[in-house]
């Protein structure tokens, strides 16, 4: 059973310390994927005239942070697949600001978001079931930095949990 407190320092850029802080040391690496229901109950919760809502001219609204949730995971899982599959080619990374402008998510409802959110988690958690137990220590680089397979799951866990931080302090 792998848990966060596995996790060591080279397995990850030292930036997305932001996210693993988020994560008990305890969490399981499946516990960490499966946490959706906070992320699911919370984006329902929001009041309509919210979804759309900017607390400054440049930040993102609602909509386009939870696909910036539901990309990113996309992102990361297919280098968690890459590096499982021992393929160690350095990728490239991305520009997430392009890509919530490029995501026409505020013409979505956030019902129409969450299934997608939850299309892509569940993809997710049925790959990582299909790793051999081997794989999880694979790490590969990517935006510049060290990912092991097994520390992803743990990054999107608190990445899910920093944006629904950020929503209550700033957006509600």
């Amino acid at each position: 059973m792998i848990v966060k407190s596995d996790i060591t320092a080279k397995e990850y850029k030292p930036y997305y310390e932001l996210y693993l802080n988020r994560v008990s040391a305890t969490t399981e690496l499946f516990e960490a994927l499966e946490q959706q229901a906070e992320l699911i109950e919370f984006f329902n919760s929001i009041p309509l005239e919210k979804h759309e809502f900017r607390y400054a001219s440049e930040k993102w609204t609602p909509k386009q942070i939870l696909q910036h949730l539901i990309d990113t995971e996309r992102i990361f899982v297919n280098r968690a697949l890459r590096f499982a599959r021992a393929d160690f080619t350095e990728l490239p990374g991305y520009d997430e600001n392009h890509y919530a402008e490029q995501c026409y998510s505020n013409l979505r409802s956030i019902k129409d978001l969450l299934e997608e959110f939850k299309a892509v988690r569940t993809s997710s958690i049925c790959l990582y079931k299909s790793f051999s137990d081997g794989v999880f220590i694979n790490i590969g680089q990517a935006s510049g930095g060290p990912f092991s397979v097994r520390s992803i799951p743990f990054i999107l866990c608190g990445h899910q949990k920093h944006h629904i931080r950020i929503i209550k302090e700033r957006y509600l």
